[in-house]
């Protein structure tokens, strides 16, 4: 596909996008279709787009940049995660800005020009997150950014609730990974995403450690993609998204927390997680969880090897990263987004 820029008109070769759109691709052949489409429908052109396949089985990314040239392919021979997939093409892309976008998202059109508007409009900020919305059902949410609880829970805000309509733009504590946008310099200084772990959290991970610097995430509720989730790796409540998502959740909070607010919040900490696993009981499927926390607690080395280099270059106050979480604990257990309105 020739990149064109903002006027429609074809850019020059040796020209540097504005934006690298970067999907990473897992065993995502009934998804990656649809979101490529949609990628090619965006109104806002000038961008390139790198897919990095984590050593997929179905071929579905090797099928699509042949048939479009302009697609730039990292192939792995084995699937390193979702982490240092990003990563890698973090590294490769060449674009200011880094688009994030799941295979099983699916953008409108206007997504990348209502996010990169935002840009234009808020030069201080380097991180913007999208409207999600069911795939199945787009009346419903899958998401406005994510939100950290007080406890060290993170959550997608507003998951499965119904679609608020119109909504001015707003912090959220950071931005989902399925379809974000972040200052590309920015992403590759902070290290990137951490690879250690692998899969999940590393989004929230990635806005807490901008936090940290003083780096808030704006929500752009008319950047609106529709997310299928998990397509690949087995469905939200899979063994695997389970598993690493309650050990990541709890690596997060050990790295992550400043030493005041750690202490503070350790036993609201240790209430989520009893009131979580005992849902997780009446489901029956206790088991995974358990193994996931097991594995954090028993690898904390992990995790706190990763606090060190986080911690060291923290310069906002525990008060600051505690008044960008929400503090009342419905919003917790009801899954309600926590948008906090910009003050001019």
């Amino acid at each position: 596909m020739a990149r064109r820029g903002a006027n429609g008109k074809p850019l020059k070769a040796e020209a540097t996008p504005a934006v690298s759109i970067v999907v990473v691709v897992y065993e995502s052949g009934p998804t990656l279709a649809e979101c490529l489409a949609a990628v090619r429908a965006q109104t806002w052109r000038d961008f390139e787009i790198i897919l990095v396949d984590n050593a997929s089985s179905d071929r579905v990314a090797q099928a699509a940049a042949k048939a479009d040239p302009a697609i730039r392919l990292i192939e792995n021979a084995e699937n390193l995660g979702f982490a240092a997939a990003v990563n890698q093409g973090a590294k490769a892309a060449r674009g200011r800005w880094l688009a994030l976008l799941n295979p099983d998202a699916y953008a409108q059109a206007d997504w990348l020009a209502r996010l990169m508007a935002a840009t234009q409009a808020n030069p201080a900020v380097h991180s913007f997150t999208s409207r999600q919305l069911m795939a199945e059902d787009p009346t419903k949410l899958d998401g406005l950014g994510d939100v950290m609880a007080l406890a060290g829970y993170p959550f997608r805000g507003g998951y499965t609730h119904d679609n608020p309509g119109v909504l001015e733009p707003g912090w959220v504590f950071s931005a989902c990974g399925g379809a974000m946008l972040v200052e590309r310099e920015l992403f590759l200084r902070l290290g990137g995403f951490d690879e250690r772990l692998f899969c999940y959290c590393e989004d929230v991970d990635l806005g807490y450690r901008l936090r940290l610097i003083g780096e808030p995430t704006l929500l752009v509720p008319d950047a609106v993609v529709r997310h299928v989730g998990s397509a690949s790796s087995g469905g939200r409540r899979s063994d695997f998204a389970v598993f690493h998502g309650t050990r990541n959740r709890f690596w997060v909070f050990v790295k992550d927390t400043p030493a005041a607010l750690f202490w503070l919040t350790l036993p609201l900490h240790v209430l989520a997680t009893l009131v979580l696993f005992a849902r997780h009981a009446t489901r029956g499927e206790i088991v995974t969880p358990i193994k996931g926390l097991a594995a954090g607690i028993r690898h904390i080395d992990v995790a706190l090897e990763a606090r060190r280099e986080a911690q060291a270059t923290r310069t906002a106050s525990s008060w600051e990263i505690a008044r960008a979480m929400t503090w009342n604990p419905l919003d917790l257990l009801l899954r309600r987004a926590f948008i906090q309105r910009r003050v001019s």
